[in-house]
């Protein structure tokens, strides 16, 4: 079965708080959709991750990500508006009330990326809702930048598993916009030449 012949289905398991691996354009993620709660904590709880550490969301637009944030200043459009779709995830203050804690890490902020890549992409715009963007691996592990790199006790866990290609093969630049100056949390990709 290739990609596109499982893409349906995919959008069914996320749309009704299933997780989903699937390609990006820098690597494998896994996802579900960011408002169900229940979904989210079974995401962190097979990732092992950290309850603390915030996680990244993937959107389908500039305009789903502000509905998810605090006013954007003009410099952090131009920013979006220059690297997006692409490799750049942006730490932004959030509106809490409509972020889940774990997905925040307890935090006021959200890192947003917009991925380029055509499944993640099909996959927000048909539940237009974002998804949880983290890589394909458990905590720790080193991060899947092609199919065979995926953990098989990892893939037992989810509820289906997309093939497909990473076009970048390299993490995304984080660029917490939430300070000033904006600080380089991880140089990726993307250069920001902040």
């Amino acid at each position: 079965m290739k990609t596109n012949e499982k893409l349906p289905l995919a959008v069914e398991i996320i749309k009704n708080g299933g997780l989903v691996i699937f390609p990006t354009d820098t690597a494998f993620g896994i996802g579900c959709r960011m408002d169900d709660a229940c979904a989210v904590a079974r995401l962190f709880k097979i990732r092992k991750r950290p309850k603390f550490q915030a996680t990244p969301v993937l959107v389908g637009s500039r305009e789903m990500a502000q509905s998810y944030l605090q006013p954007i200043d003009e410099k952090v459009q131009a920013l979006m508006r220059a690297c997006w779709p692409g490799a750049l995830t942006l730490i932004l203050p959030c509106r809490p009330e409509k972020v889940l804690p774990l997905v925040r890490g307890g935090n006021q902020t959200l890192g947003v990326r917009m991925p380029n890549h055509e499944v993640p992409l099909s996959i927000i715009y048909s539940i237009n809702v974002p998804i949880l963007g983290p890589s394909a691996n458990f905590h720790g592990r080193p991060t899947p930048y092609k199919f065979t790199d995926l953990d098989p006790e990892l893939v037992k866990l989810v509820d289906l598993v997309l093939p497909g290609e990473c076009s970048l093969k390299k993490a995304s630049t984080v660029l917490d916009c939430s300070v000033k100056p904006w600080k380089i949390i991880r140089q990726g990709a993307v250069d920001t030449m902040i």
